[in-house]
């Protein structure tokens, strides 16, 4: 899906983005705060733009996205990333497009995806692709929920296509499934308590209160997008670097904690998850042990208790504070909080 915005669409988005950042609801994002200027229009980032040719690729699921949350001993993995990572793939498709473009029309061209401070769905909804719906993602109504985003900037003048109206009417079905409430209100998100923010973006602890509203998510989360009416219009995706790997699809939580950081590369080979790094992502992973309530899985929690990452170790204490009877929990706790040498790992022995 192919479609034109004018640069100055959407005048309220720069002021929208300082509310967000005033109100802290990006988190440790910093590069939001940082770019929060360049990334509020686009002439700010290119003065030269005349038009944004945004671009939309459906990525839509074979079957249900959330099937896997009821498999307490397998992980759930966020659709967009079971398999290569997009970025790489949506770039090459935009550059192809924009050398076509610049060779026929002689105007100059730039193109960004994601990784630049542009910002991509304010601006495909002004384009006409979808609109942003309550959970602030772009939704379609040919492919609901499920479409990556690029934009081609260019000198060129072209006639911009009209704005797609608001389609989400009364429904709330998105802010209703989200399970950490990380909507304040309706077309408003607090990163904070956003699961793909911290399995994802946040490199520290996570708040003890969110961990068991995690449940079995390892990388990102995909329920406020997959509970929307509008996906009873969307396609799977025809993309074959995007189909979900076999072993992406639900990988066995006892397989992946036993990952060192060279087994996390291989496995994660050009995979979007491969930039979180080891330590985060078995971070997450202990705490989808430590939800799965399977005392079988102690065992692959306690060989964590030495490893090298203090990130690692404390996650580990909470997952077998939940899997371990009370007494052998306690057992476990007398010397090995003493013995410990990171402060926070110690805070999780005695919080446990």
């Amino acid at each position: 899906m192919v479609r034109v915005a004018s640069p100055d669409a959407v005048p309220d988005a720069a002021e929208r983005l300082r509310a967000f950042v005033a109100a802290g609801r990006h988190g440790t994002m910093g590069w939001l705060a940082d770019t929060a200027a360049r990334r509020g229009a686009p002439g700010a980032l290119w003065p030269e733009v005349r038009s944004v040719v945004m671009l939309g690729l459906n990525y839509g699921p074979s079957d249900d996205p959330l099937a896997t949350l009821g498999r307490a001993d397998r992980g759930t993995i966020s659709v967009y990333a079971r398999n290569r990572d997009y970025h790489d793939l949506i770039k090459g498709r935009l550059k192809q497009v924009a050398s076509r473009f610049a060779a026929r029309s002689g105007g100059a061209v730039k193109v960004f995806v994601d990784t630049a401070p542009v910002m991509e769905k304010p601006l495909a909804a002004a384009a006409g692709i979808g609109w942003q719906g309550k959970h602030t993602n772009l939704v379609s109504r040919s492919f609901g929920s499920w479409l990556f985003l690029g934009a081609i900037f260019t000198d060129a003048e072209l006639l911009p296509d009209a704005p797609e109206p608001d389609h989400c009417g009364a429904c709330t079905a998105c802010l209703d499934a989200c399970p950490t409430a990380a909507f304040p209100a309706p077309y408003q998100l607090d990163a904070r308590r956003c699961i793909s923010y911290l399995t994802i973006e946040y490199a520290g602890p996570i708040d003890r209160a969110l961990r068991p509203l995690m449940g079995n998510r390892i990388y990102g989360c995909d329920d406020c997008l997959a509970v929307c009416p509008w996906n009873k219009f969307a396609r799977a995706g025809r993309e074959a670097k995007l189909a979900a790997r076999e072993d992406l699809a639900a990988p066995a939580l006892a397989d992946l904690v036993t990952l060192d950081d060279s087994g996390f590369r291989s496995r994660f080979a050009g995979s979007p998850i491969k930039r979180i790094g080891r330590d985060r992502f078995v971070r997450n992973v202990l705490i989808a042990i430590g939800n799965s309530g399977d005392p079988a899985l102690a065992d692959s929690a306690r060989r964590l208790l030495g490893d090298a990452s203090p990130l690692v170790r404390g996650a580990a204490v909470w997952a077998l504070s939940r899997l371990l009877p009370p007494s052998a929990f306690a057992a476990l706790r007398e010397g090995s909080a003493a013995n410990e040498a990171d402060a926070g790992v110690r805070d999780e022995w005695m919080a446990a």
